[in-house]
């Protein structure tokens, strides 16, 4: 095969763990030097081209975007990781988020820096999952002798057999083992909360997301994670993720957990500068500025403050702190989600841009903040209208391709440092094509 830097269909269903791969293997995450051979190979698939043939060309912008991503789409070109890429869980578009099969697949997408979330177990040891509070979600744990361990375990109709508690089901990390958390297996994200069975239960991925890789999804801890990137080549980003238990757990304090994630990267030697921890808590990136000050460097505090009553993102006003107080205490990288950086130009022409840096944006690089923002390809199809993630662009957005000119916006205009995607490939084309433009 060669390397041409070309969106052909490339071989990601190759990268998933065989059962041969576990046999007499005492590593928990039955990987080897040929698996991580393969993903190292970037392979960026048919999604690239299915959005650029989808864009919107209404204006000069937006054609000469379009003609450049073409153009470069059938170029010769090689195929290089990009750390403008974040791979968001790994790639659960289509694999099961925070599992091997998803990271691989996010590095062969071409991310040059891979998330793992990080929460802890009934034993206090550090794990990747997205909520303290998702296995019901995201593993099949209900379909296991483990849920009678959940913190709100299924219930069943005594005559009938019944699922009787659906919308109440909840299973948390802390409320198992290290060792119990290994059984498990990732499912794709999802579960439908009206459902009378457990099999229905599990059956409630969305429809826009593929069940195609659900077959297999091998859990990590963080200590795994960080032995599985390194072997990979690529940076890490960390996201210390706020308990859903009362803190001290099991005599460890916040501030405990925050060192503990730390301790994990220096125990096995990885360089603070290739390692962006992150957290919606200011006060954990504070800890690490203060305590872990060349961690503390490149922390990264996720402006989660929209749920705050008061705080309007397009109102300086009330932002508290402000950009320049944040930057004053030594936060040097902020990261909103990607609305918050978008704004709507509704009466764009042809020399114009239909999507445009908000008020907050323009704040943040006056104070001197560097920006990564999340989280592209998480949402439903666009043309369908009440996209989160979209939400301040959505009366200019037409069509699914049409997140590419978002993404155009973001780099050029905004100045992101670092786009998480639900599916890396797309972000990394787009700076492979930049970087030959």
């Amino acid at each position: 095969m060669n390397n041409k830097f070309t969106i052909a269909l490339g071989c990601l269903t190759a990268l998933t763990v065989t059962p041969a791969a576990y046999a007499g293997d005492t590593d928990p995450t039955g990987y080897d030097d040929a698996l991580i051979d393969a993903a190292s190979h970037v392979t960026l698939g048919p999604r690239p081209l299915f959005l650029v043939h989808d864009m919107s060309e209404e204006t000069d912008r937006e054609r000469e975007l379009k003609s450049d991503l073409l153009s470069c789409a059938s170029g010769n070109r090689n195929g290089q990781r990009s750390e403008l890429t974040i791979a968001h869980r790994g790639a659960p578009l289509m694999f099961p988020e925070h599992t091997l099969e998803a990271y691989l697949a996010g590095a062969q997408g071409g991310a040059g820096i891979i998330e793992c979330d990080v929460t802890f177990t009934a034993d206090n040891e550090l794990v990747c999952r997205h909520s303290q509070c998702d296995l019901h979600t995201t593993t099949n744990i209900v379909e296991t002798d483990l849920a009678q361990k959940c913190s709100v375990p299924p219930e069943f109709d005594p005559d009938s057999g019944e699922l009787v508690n659906a919308a109440d089901i909840q299973c948390c990390t802390s409320d198992i083992t290290l060792a119990e958390f290994r059984t498990l297996e990732g499912k794709m994200e999802g579960a439908d909360l009206e459902a009378r069975s457990i099999e229905a239960y599990l059956a409630g991925t969305p429809g826009w997301r593929t069940g195609l890789y659900d077959t297999r999804g091998t859990l990590m801890s963080h200590a795994d994670t960080i032995d599985l990137f390194k072997a990979l080549g690529v940076k890490m980003t960390p996201e210390l993720k706020e308990p859903s238990v009362e803190m001290p757990f099991n005599g460890m304090s916040q501030q405990d957990y925050a060192q503990k994630m730390i301790d994990e990267y220096k125990a096995a030697d990885v360089a603070a500068s290739d390692v962006y921890a992150q957290s919606f808590l200011l006060d954990d990136v504070l800890y690490w500025i203060e305590n872990e000050p060349e961690f503390g460097e490149q922390a990264v505090y996720l402006d989660g403050r929209y749920d705050d009553e008061g705080f309007d993102h397009t109102d300086p006003a009330t932002w508290s702190p402000s950009m320049q107080e944040l930057a004053d205490q030594g936060v040097k990288i902020l990261a909103p989600p990607m609305w918050m950086l978008l704004a709507a130009n509704p009466e764009f022409g042809d020399g114009d841009s239909r999507v445009v840096p908000s008020t907050y944006a323009e704040h943040a690089r006056e104070a001197g903040l560097e920006l990564i923002t999340w989280t592209l390809e998480r949402s439903g199809p666009l043309a369908e209208g009440g996209q989160w993630y979209h939400s301040t662009t959505e009366e200019v957005i037409r069509r699914e391709g049409d997140k590419l000119i978002s993404l155009d916006v973001l780099v050029q205009d905004v100045g992101v440092i670092g786009v998480f995607s639900d599916w890396p490939a797309t972000v990394a084309f787009y700076d492979n094509c930049m970087q030959q433009r």
